[in-house]
């Protein structure tokens, strides 16, 4: 297997960076890999990654819920209803960030489409992408939306998009510096860029550590908490605008980590660290789980 491996901090380039622990892929193969973390600026890394040749067959599991419809079993259930739940606040939250009634919208890594098809119902011009073809497909067949190959992104114009919206995308992107070049140039020069990622400073990181289920190694290539991920904006000619929590997310990923573990009443000791999470997230936005995060272009 073709690996990726770094000398040297991703953000920072500093060579003092040292393993934490090591995690299990869940989803696909039982294979472990090593979560490494800068000593200079605290960004944390999955090491000796699969290179973008290898990756795809992580993915190929109908257990990865974000590319299935699948809902067999308690906790596939429930995040089905969660989903829907936030599909309405995520319209909401670029309605009111925007202040537009109608606008061009790119959603990349859009999945099996649904937030791309909400927000065709509000009346978007959506652009969504992503490299899953079985994604596509489902996409299509489901919702009847059109959802390009990642082979699409290089087409696009300056400054063609209103808002960028990335759920849960940017941890897997491998060539991160030129990706986070590339939204700059596509998007408008008063758009909005929103990323929502997992949070490794969370509050059910620090206690899952390697069964953190929110690592998914190794499918997740980076683990970013507020202060990594503002630093990465910066470096890209961004401006973080503002931070909102994801509430239900610390339920989910803490149920499924305490499946990992393998505890007993997995189901509800889950929910209970979840509520713990979401109880500390009140006072400390870094408590929380995922983190919708909203930059701007540096003027």
């Amino acid at each position: 297997m073709h690996k990726i491996g770094y000398n040297a901090c991703p953000l920072c380039n500093s060579s003092n960076i040292e393993k934490r622990f090591s995690c299990k892929d869940h989803f696909a193969t039982g294979e472990f890999f090593d979560i490494y973390k800068c000593s200079d600026c605290s960004f944390v890394f999955t090491q000796d990654v699969p290179d973008e040749k290898e990756i795809g067959r992580y993915y190929d599991t109908p257990s990865y819920v974000s590319h299935s419809n699948t809902d067999k079993g308690v906790i596939n259930k429930l995040y089905h209803i969660v989903r829907c739940i936030m599909l309405r606040r995520k319209v909401n939250l670029v309605k009111r960030l925007t202040m537009l009634r109608k606008g061009k919208l790119l959603d990349y890594g859009a999945g099996i489409g649904y937030f791309a098809h909400a927000m065709q119902e509000a009346d978007w011009d959506v652009t969504a992408i992503d490299k899953s073809p079985q994604a596509r497909q489902s996409a299509k067949q489901n919702l009847g939306i059109n959802i390009e190959p990642e082979e699409y992104l290089g087409t696009i114009k300056e400054a063609t998009f209103d808002v960028i919206t990335m759920w849960h995308v940017m941890e897997h992107i491998q060539e991160i510096h030129d990706f986070w070049d590339t939204l700059y140039r596509i998007l408008d020069e008063s758009g909005i860029l929103i990323i929502a990622v997992p949070n490794c400073s969370s509050y059910d990181a620090e206690t899952y550590r390697e069964n953190w289920a929110a690592y998914d190694t190794p499918r997740h290539l980076w683990h970013f908490t507020p202060s990594t991920i503002m630093e990465f904006g910066r470096r890209h000619k961004f401006i973080l605008e503002r931070q909102e929590t994801m509430p239900f997310d610390g339920f989910y990923i803490s149920m499924l980590s305490e499946r990992y573990k393998g505890a007993r009443c997995a189901t509800l000791r889950g929910l209970w660290n979840g509520f713990l999470g979401w109880i500390a997230s009140f006072d400390k936005t870094s408590a929380s789980s995922s983190i919708i995060y909203v930059f701007r272009k540096r003027k």
